[in-house]
């Protein structure tokens, strides 16, 4: 899903923002609001994860009290 959505911001990034035509004008989303767009995907995606980012663990040498 990523690798799709920043490979659409890459070609979106090479193209004009806005083309017209005979048969009419096309203009895309600016390209700060598609990095935005991908910036929130990618951070709801981080939190469907279950694994924690970040871990503690006290290490115990056996023997010592």
């Amino acid at each position: 899903m990523t690798d799709n959505l920043d490979d659409t911001i890459r070609q979106n990034a090479q193209k004009p923002a806005e083309v017209s035509g005979d048969a009419g004008s096309v203009k895309q989303h600016p390209l700060s609001e598609q990095i935005e767009a991908d910036r929130y995907l990618a951070s709801k995606e981080a939190t469907k994860q279950t694994k924690r980012g970040l871990r503690f663990n006290k290490f115990v040498p056996p023997g010592v009290n």
